[in-house]
């Protein structure tokens, strides 16, 4: 644990060189250590900068890179599940998966998370604290180098709410689109959130245009509110109201994510439902094979049974996938390697 030392890599051009000043470096040198800072590269891997030099940012400063703690790679189809160290005690994880059109990344904006959704590993874990948007940024230079890949699709779905660190998340949003950043297109961006309307509307303001996925894993208020506290706060209908007018505005599609949960909410009622609440709106179903985390007493609905309630949204007009399952032999939903690590 490390909480002393300054991070340069969260410091601006300007105050990174007041910072450096007293070492004297020529503007050159400064211009080499941003550089390899942009690509999350420890200090004692900057290969054109003197090991002097070196050595004595390491024992000043800490240069913003992230701390491998963990790794699982899946054998079934090459997932990569990351466990990294922010250096001050926090642990995040972040996932990296292969698919046809290239690689995702799958990171966490929060150490821990608030929201307390009683299906989720992540909610047993505790909160540390909020991720600077660098931190974000981060996890995805990190999996880059270390799989010598370049991540193309990026989903705020790992650890933690999105909109509840909403100042950090929008940050990370434009560097990572930016040329000079990781030049990823927002429409490659997808951001989760379990449903904090205030957040929702604010980056309506944005114009920032990635897919928005909203938790719903329940068409009934009353039952939705005991799996996802929040939903006390931020009633289903009103929900509802504020996705239809970010599709209408943004021209993108909503996501509505619902996690299948054997004989709670895989039912006839359910999916009529959500027929009735979602038909004819811009919007997809993305319903996944819960994961079973102990201690919540949740268990993975059949595929037969999954496949069933998919054919029965699509029969009442609704467009319903199943999400493919990545990395199932290392465990690579959210928040189960944290858990288990703090445990």
């Amino acid at each position: 644990m490390d909480i002393r030392r300054i991070n340069l890599n969260e410091l601006s051009p300007e105050e990174l060189r007041k910072e450096l000043s007293p070492m004297g470096l020529r503007e050159f040198r400064v211009r080499q250590l941003e550089k390899w800072m942009a690509l999350g590269v420890p200090f004692g891997q900057m290969t054109d900068i003197p090991s002097a030099m070196r050595a004595e940012l390491s024992e000043k400063y800490l240069d913003g890179s992230l701390k491998t703690a963990g790794k699982l790679v899946s054998a079934v189809d090459g997932t990569v599940k990351y466990l990294f160290d922010l250096h001050d005690g926090n642990l995040i994880e972040s996932v990296l998966m292969k698919y046809k059109y290239g690689y995702s990344a799958c990171v966490s904006t929060q150490a821990g998370c608030r929201m307390g959704c009683t299906f989720c590993a992540s909610a047993g874990a505790g909160f540390g604290r909020d991720l600077t948007a660098r931190e974000i940024s981060g996890q995805i230079k990190a999996m880059n180098r270390d799989a010598g890949v370049n991540v193309g699709h990026v989903v705020l779905m790992g650890v933690g709410e999105p909109l509840d660190n909403y100042d950090n998340v929008v940050a990370f949003m434009r560097e990572a689109h930016s040329p000079e950043g990781l030049n990823i297109s927002y429409r490659k961006m997808s951001l989760s959130t379990c449903g904090l309307i205030p957040g929702i509307e604010k980056l309506m303001a944005e114009d920032i245009p990635v897919t928005l996925s909203v938790s719903l894993h329940s068409p009934f208020q009353d039952e939705r509110a005991r799996m996802m506290p929040v939903a006390r706060k931020y009633r289903l209908d009103k929900l509802l109201e504020i996705c239809n007018i970010y599709s209408s505005r943004t021209g993108r599609r909503v996501t509505y994510e619902y996690a299948v949960i054997s004989g709670v909410n895989d039912t006839d009622a359910h999916a009529a439902e959500l027929i009735r609440l979602l038909r004819g709106t811009l919007c997809h179903v993305n319903l996944i094979p819960v994961n079973p985390v102990e201690g919540t007493g949740y268990s993975r609905a059949r595929r037969e049974k999954i496949d069933s309630f998919r054919q029965r949204l699509e029969d009442g007009g609704l467009a319903a996938t199943v999400r493919r399952a990545m990395g199932r032999d290392i465990e690579a939903a959210c928040g189960q390697l944290r858990r288990q690590a703090m445990e």
